[in-house]
């Protein structure tokens, strides 16, 4: 857990970059992780005899993590233990990556019967950040980042998108460490300092505390905006469009006629 420091976070029109993270930030892709969350545990857990699942097992044990981090951290609140398996563990295998992939197959049902669409306040915030000529990238724990992107119509605002699968390639340690985070900056030929995080989840805005980011955004949609806070944003708000005025203004054109 962070705590409060004394620090003093850097103003949002003085910086280079914005670091989204996707689900519950860009689009309302948590709620269908939730529900994906929940149609695996729920009988699950009724199963082994142990205290049901409910919304707040999202928040406090999955929410922001790998999702076989989320799988072993739920599980270990249950005090089941499970072999860790392989990614490549079929969805009905009883290991941690086993009921992994189950989430993701009822995750990628789900979009597929539904699709989705970004949060109206953040895609204006996102298109206000790029005319602004801040560099924006994605950072998300989720393996389904890219097909998410491209379902909402936004990819091709991202030339960076840091997710799960990308991690596992690289190496790189998932939320609350900041090394996702870190890499994106350093795609960019950034510092920390010079990028704001942005974060629904508490292990999100952790990890943006624990990488010195120059500013860390909570985004609240459920996690609370004191957790938020505890955990490590600097500034909390329930819609991104809260922060329009607090950008730089625009780039001028220097097209000719």
């Amino acid at each position: 857990m962070t705590t409060q420091d004394q620090r003093t976070p850097a103003r949002l029109s003085d910086q280079r970059a914005l670091l989204f993270d996707l689900d519950g930030v860009l689009t309302p892709t948590a709620d269908v992780h939730m529900r994906a969350w929940s149609r695996l545990f729920t009988p699950y857990l009724e199963a082994h005899g142990v205290a049901p699942y409910t919304e707040q097992d999202y928040f406090t044990y999955i929410d922001g993590k790998p999702r076989y981090d989320g799988v072993r951290s739920l599980l270990e609140s249950r005090g089941i233990d499970l072999p860790q398996g392989t990614p490549d563990d079929a969805p009905d295998t009883d290991t941690v990556c086993g009921l992994g992939n189950r989430k993701n197959a009822e995750f990628t049902a789900e979009l597929d019967e539904h699709g989705v669409e970004p949060y109206p306040g953040s895609l204006r915030f996102l298109t206000a950040a790029i005319d602004a000529g801040l560099s924006v990238a994605v950072v998300s724990s989720s393996a389904n980042a890219t097909s998410v992107l491209r379902t909402a119509g936004i990819l091709d605002r991202f030339p960076v998108v840091v997710d799960g699968l990308v991690a596992r390639q690289d190496g790189l340690t998932g939320k609350p460490a900041p090394d996702t985070y870190l890499d994106a900056a350093t795609r960019f030929g950034l510092t920390a300092a010079e990028c704001v995080v942005v974060e629904d989840a508490t292990s999100g805005v952790e990890a943006g505390r624990n990488g010195s980011f120059g500013l860390v955004i909570g985004v609240d949609r459920g996690a609370g905006a004191d957790a938020l806070r505890e955990h490590g944003a600097d500034v909390v708000v329930s819609d991104l469009a809260e922060l329009l005025d607090d950008l730089p203004a625009p780039v001028a054109s220097t097209s000719t006629t």
